[in-house]
């Protein structure tokens, strides 16, 4: 008879998994910022910029629609905006990755924290409470 091994990942594994997605996160929403940026400027040359007045509601992306629209046509503020999601996504993926491994280590108490903490996120991005 073959024994089966269940293998659980351990804390310095879990650990080493969350520090790896936060690192890889940051770094490639950071790239991607970059990328957005150089693309903006180089499109951008000939356009008067007043600093007199701020008009945050004539955004041109203010939703996650209008800004996969913006990249299909990759336009260099839509290529920002798309980073700065991956950017608030990389915590968000921690806080899911956290419950699956505490469902796994069948630690109920913080899978219902970490579902807790992950509602609270999302109903703060959701309603736009963090203005």
């Amino acid at each position: 008879m073959s024994k089966q091994i269940k293998h659980y990942l351990g804390d310095r594994d879990v650990q080493l998994i969350l520090g790896t997605l936060l690192r890889v996160g940051v770094l490639v929403s950071t790239a991607i910022v970059i990328i957005g940026g150089v693309v903006f400027l180089s499109t951008q040359t000939n356009q008067i910029v007043s600093f007199e007045s701020f008009k945050p509601e004539q955004a041109k992306f203010s939703s996650v629609a209008e800004i996969f629209n913006g990249l299909k046509s990759v336009d260099g503020l839509a290529i920002i905006q798309f980073g700065v999601l991956l950017l608030i996504f990389t915590p968000i993926a921690r806080v899911v990755f956290s419950i699956f491994s505490f469902l796994m280590e069948k630690d109920y108490m913080y899978v219902l924290i970490g579902i807790i903490v992950l509602c609270v996120i999302i109903t703060s991005l959701y309603l736009d409470i963090a203005h």
